[in-house]
Parts: structure tokens; C-alpha cells; sequence
């Protein structure tokens, strides 16, 4: 979904632009990755993924994102969570659970770091703010694997 203006009544409505997530779970265990920029958020955690480009389907700009930043192909299974407003209501993010494909590994090709946490090492790191309500709503499903 891109940002769009509509007009009616004279008034404008832009629609959020959509980033993607991917909740890549392997043996318990959910993929973190570290960003490395911009300065602002470096040093932070969040799930790989990006954003939606104009006339992209969601779960294949994810497929794009885990292969442009992970070097991975992935399966994308359902979503995982809700809507997360981003930008001061500008961006939304939504976080799928994916699968590796074909025994891929990830690399740390634009993150300055990747670990896998179980449900009881989500708080080791320090996630991005948006990413915050997908944890919660993972906790429940890594501890039950």
C-alpha cells in the first residue's frame, strides 16, 4: 500500500505506508536482528523486513526484504499480531511468521548483528519501540515450541 491523497470536502487523508515484518521462527527460537543505522535507532533490535512498495502484495515484499536482507528465501505464514502505528501515525507495521526455505541461513548482509531468542531471551535486547507488541504477542507462541 503506497501513501495516498484523497480528496473530499476539500480535506486530504493520507493512508499509512506499510512495512513488513517477518517473525522467521526455527526450533523455538525467533530471529533478531540488530540495525546498524540510522544513528538514531542504531544498536536497536527489530524483526527483518522493510517497506511496501507501490503496487507490491505485502507477503511478497517480504519475501524481497528477508532475500535483500538476509540472504534467505522464506515462506510467510500468518500474521502475528496488530497493527503497529509507526512515524507519528505515517507508517504501520505488520509482522508475519515465516519459515527458512531450503535449509538457508541468515547473514548479517545491512544488520550489524543477528541472534536467535527463545521466549525466555526476548528482553536481552533492546527492541525498537514498534516492534514491542509483536514480542508480546510471540512470547506465547515460542514458549508453547
Amino acid at each position: 500500500m503506497r501513501t495516498e491523497r484523497v480528496s473530499g470536502n476539500g480535506q486530504d487523508r493520507r493512508e499509512p505506508r506499510v512495512v513488513v515484518g517477518a517473525a522467521i521462527i526455527v526450533d523455538g527460537r525467533v530471529l533478531a536482528c540488530e540495525r546498524s543505522a540510522p544513528p538514531e535507532v542504531a544498536g536497536r533490535w527489530e524483526f527483518p523486513g522493510g517497506k511496501v512498495e507501490p503496487g507490491e502484495i505485502e507477503t511478497d515484499a517480504l519475501v524481497r526484504e528477508c532475500a535483500e536482507e538476509l540472504g534467505v528465501r522464506v515462506e510467510i505464514g500468518d500474521r502475528l499480531g496488530r497493527d503497529v502505528r509507526m512515524a507519528h501515525g505515517r507508517s504501520v507495521l505488520r509482522v508475519y511468521l515465516a519459515r527458512l526455505l531450503h535449509g538457508d541461513e541468515p547473514k548479517a548482509l545491512e544488520h550489524s548483528e543477528l541472534r536467535w531468542l527463545s521466549a525466555a531471551e526476548l528482553d536481552t535486547v533492546p527492541w525498537l519501540p514498534a516492534d514491542v507488541p509483536i514480542v508480546a504477542a510471540l512470547r506465547p507462541l515460542l514458549a508453547r515450541a
